[in-house]
């Protein structure tokens, strides 16, 4: 298998030549392409087009976040072909202001999942039809999935009775000043614990 799928990249890689695939390898028996993020809609138009590869189906774009790179983000397209039965993995890196082009015409499924990696990453695509939110609520500040973005999230929403609609309110997190004696279980383990006096007793 694994062999299959390395001369399926040395094709792959001959075929479309000029630049435009930046690293070809076998992991964990999956065909992993890299490829230059301007030329990610003519790579994805060939894995589609290409007899030898035939990737009809687009099932996946996900994003991917490396806060300590320059080009923080990374954009997994995940392709397989039914004719082959085989699996591609194809990615492009890119940085919080440079926009990647929308693969929406080449397979349409793309679009919700672009604009998926939009909200939840703030990656723009250039030229997509319909670049806005899909996951998280209208007036939602960030983007929930980057490594900066607190746990907690910056603002709760809840119904309120006398406005009778939905308010968002700043997080608050309140805890109450606690004095741990370590005696509990819960705070710390002592060589005895509360409650086995009994069983010693029984023993003796």
């Amino acid at each position: 298998m694994d062999q299959a799928l390395i001369e399926l990249g040395d094709h792959i890689q001959g075929s479309l030549g000029g630049g435009d695939i930046t690293a070809v390898k076998v992991a964990y028996g999956e065909l992993i392409i890299g490829a230059r993020r301007e030329a990610i809609e003519r790579v994805l138009q060939f894995l589609r087009d290409d007899a030898a590869c035939s990737f009809k189906l687009l099932l996946d774009v996900c994003g991917v976040d490396y806060p300590d790179r320059a080009e923080r983000f990374e954009i997994v397209y995940n392709l397989l072909s039914l004719n082959h039965n085989h699996r591609v993995r194809v990615k492009v890196s890119t940085d919080d202001a440079t926009p990647v082009p929308t693969v929406s015409a080449v397979f349409s499924t793309a679009n919700w999942f672009e604009r998926e990696v939009w909200d939840l990453y703030g990656v723009f695509f250039d030229n997509h039809p319909d670049l806005r939110r899909i996951m998280t609520d209208y007036g939602f500040q960030g983007h929930p999935l980057r490594k900066d973005f607190p746990l907690t999230g910056y603002v709760e929403p809840r119904y309120d009775n006398e406005l009778k609609r939905v308010i968002y309110e700043p997080v608050k997190l309140v805890q109450e000043f606690r004095s741990f004696d370590f005696l509990s279980p819960w705070e710390g383990m002592t060589p005895t614990l509360p409650g086995d006096e009994k069983a010693e007793e029984d023993k003796a």
